[in-house]
């Protein structure tokens, strides 16, 4: 198992911030490169077991929300296909990989902001489990900062 983390300090309330991605098919809303996504099976955003299907740069994805606390501010998700290592330079690709990833908020009293941490968990080939953090690890930055430009545009 590999394992990527990230945190950041998000200027914003941790209700502001809640209230954007309580909600697993709001997607769409904060995360650049995502241009639809859906609810399978009549389900809740926010009702765990609800799978998403959303498309992240032109290739369909889903998700099943497996954990949502709206006491403690997480939800968690984990993919239900592995998902193919994006290949860009015609190399050999690594082994596609299994996740799931959590998102935790805090507050942070001081100055009314929220800490969010960003948690996933790779399920790859020893030998790929490098490339796959390194992505990650590139993918989750670019994520957070694409909520914090949703929530900016939103005060």
């Amino acid at each position: 198992m590999t394992q990527v983390y990230y945190s950041a300090v998000l200027d914003h309330p941790l209700d502001d911030v809640w209230s954007l991605i309580r909600d697993f098919n709001n997607y769409p809303a904060y995360i650049d490169g995502v241009s639809e996504s859906e609810i399978e099976d009549n389900k809740r955003g926010d009702e765990v077991g609800a799978i998403r299907r959303f498309c992240y740069l032109g290739n369909w994805i889903r998700q099943r929300l497996v954990d949502h606390s709206d006491r403690q501010h997480t939800l968690t998700y984990a993919g239900l296909e592995a998902i193919p290592y994006p290949q860009e330079d015609g190399g050999p690709s690594p082994a596609p990989t299994r996740y799931q990833g959590t998102m935790h908020l805090r507050p942070i009293i001081e100055g009314d902001r929220t800490l969010i941490e960003w948690s996933v968990a790779l399920e790859t080939e020893a030998a790929d489990a490098e490339r796959w953090r390194t992505l990650f690890e590139s993918w989750i930055p670019d994520w957070t900062d694409s909520l914090a430009r949703t929530l900016a545009r939103t005060r």
